[in-house]
């Protein structure tokens, strides 16, 4: 299978190239913002993949991570944030040309930490579990 065009992705999903360069080198990552918060999309290509040519445990912990970040933060609009404790279940795979959706959950905010947790699905199966807390950033 070749790699999916990202053309797949709808015209509605952002990416913010030179914000994150770490994510910059595993994405890119996508987001759309909604009326129940953040809803975000990943195509992973052929250098997302483990050796079993299904897509890296830790791509999906890093696209999980951004997803949580960006619900936290409320897009960075008014600080940044950095993660402090990720707990991730993995439950099924995911394969390289497929997109991969995560809709993160803001479960509590503190004046000093966020609570978030999610799903990754992918093809309507639950391929991993996460929950994190992030250290709220004010100044960036």
């Amino acid at each position: 299978m070749n790699d999916a065009s990202t053309n797949a992705i709808p015209d509605s999903y952002s990416t913010d190239p030179g914000f994150d360069p770490a994510e910059d080198h595993t994405g890119p990552f996508y987001y759309c913002e909604t009326s129940e918060g953040f809803d975000c999309l990943f195509l992973p290509k052929a250098k997302n993949c483990n050796v079993n040519g299904l897509v890296h445990g830790g791509v999906l912990m890093t696209f999980a991570d951004f997803s949580l970040c960006i619900a936290a933060t409320n897009h960075y609009r008014e600080e940044s944030c950095s993660t402090i404790s990720f707990s991730s279940e993995f439950v099924s795979a995911a394969s390289r040309g497929v997109l991969i959706r995560c809709l993160p959950k803001v479960i509590r905010k503190t004046g000093s930490l966020v609570f978030v947790s999610g799903e990754l699905e992918s093809k309507g199966d639950v391929v991993m579990t996460f929950s994190a807390v992030v250290k709220r950033l004010r100044e960036r």
